[in-house]
């Protein structure tokens, strides 16, 4: 039994994935809907920001205190319930609303899965837990952008609030998994430390590794959000073509992710950190380049590509 719930981990990080590149790839469609204004799209993103920041701060209290098992299933199922939320949503301060439950689920789910992995797992299976957050971040845009053609916007965000309810079922039934022993696991022996904040800044690096974890994530988030406006607004696509190629991103992401799992043996951390920010760079200045959209297609993959090491 114990095989089954690596696979139900990676299930869980697609689960994550899905509601990510969403509002990004449908906010060409939403915002004449609404009414309001293209930028408004930052608050939105905003507000399930400092949802996630509040749960990821206090997933190690609530993992303690639940185990991760449960918490990743109310998580999903708190992120299934604002999914449903967003899809019922008429007016902006409705999305605002939802926002709040959006951003919690995430990142309790985030930091309690990241936590489980590292502690039971080998480093390999990090990359490639992170491939499947890819895995459903592209997938979301793709589905968005079917929707787009049919029911519209408020269709994708059920669609995948269906799938999410889904899993939550999937994970209470995995609930005495998370319970089996350290060492049938594979994992190696550990000792756990509970360090509070203050403790972990006097580390050596943790201090520079947040700050370009946080210019990290202000790329990945910048470049999920306006990629699929960027695409209408600038370079003419329609709002359809627009949502699928906002995944092209995300599938570099994934593709990145699943090659660092294997790369990870051959290089050094330091190395594949600046063969991304190479990459990253290719990317950006292909996207930025007057030229054709077949461009601009090839500088979303190699950005995507960047961001994985």
């Amino acid at each position: 039994m114990v095989q089954l719930l690596l696979p139900i981990i990676y299930i869980s990080f697609i689960s994550l994935g899905l509601p990510d590149s969403l509002l990004g790839s449908a906010w060409p469609s939403m915002y004449p809907a609404l009414g309001v204004p293209v930028s408004y799209a930052g608050l939105i993103s905003m507000i399930i920001s400092f949802g996630t920041i509040v749960s990821s701060l206090n997933s190690a209290r609530l993992t303690r205190a639940l185990g991760t098992g449960k918490v990743t299933a109310l998580s999903v199922a708190m992120t299934a319930a604002a999914l449903f939320g967003f899809s019922v949503s008429t007016q902006f301060w409705m999305l605002c609303l939802w926002a709040v439950p959006y951003g919690l689920g995430a990142g309790s789910v985030d930091a309690a899965l990241n936590n489980y992995v590292a502690l039971h797992y080998k480093s390999r299976h990090m990359s490639w837990l992170h491939c499947m957050w890819g895995v459903g971040a592209s997938l979301g845009p793709v589905i968005m952008g079917q929707a787009l053609a049919g029911s519209g916007w408020q269709g994708g965000y059920r669609i995948i609030g269906i799938l999410q309810v889904v899993l939550t079922v999937v994970l209470l039934f995995s609930l005495p998994l998370w319970k089996l022993p350290q060492d049938a696991m594979g994992g190696e022996p550990f000792t756990p430390q509970h360090r509070s904040f203050p403790e972990l800044l006097k580390i050596t690096g943790v201090p520079e590794v947040l700050v370009c974890f946080l210019c990290y994530c202000a790329l990945e988030s910048t470049a999920g959000m306006w990629a699929s406006s960027y695409c209408t607004l600038v370079r003419g696509l329609d709002a359809q073509t627009a949502a699928s190629w906002a995944s092209l991103f995300y599938l570099g992401i994934t593709a990145g992710r699943f090659v660092s799992g294997f790369l990870t043996m051959k290089m050094s951390d330091r190395n594949m950190i600046r063969l991304g920010q190479v990459l990253i760079a290719l990317g950006i200045l292909l996207v930025l380049l007057p030229a054709g959209n077949n461009v601009l297609f090839v500088g979303l993959i190699l950005i995507g590509l960047g961001c994985a090491p």
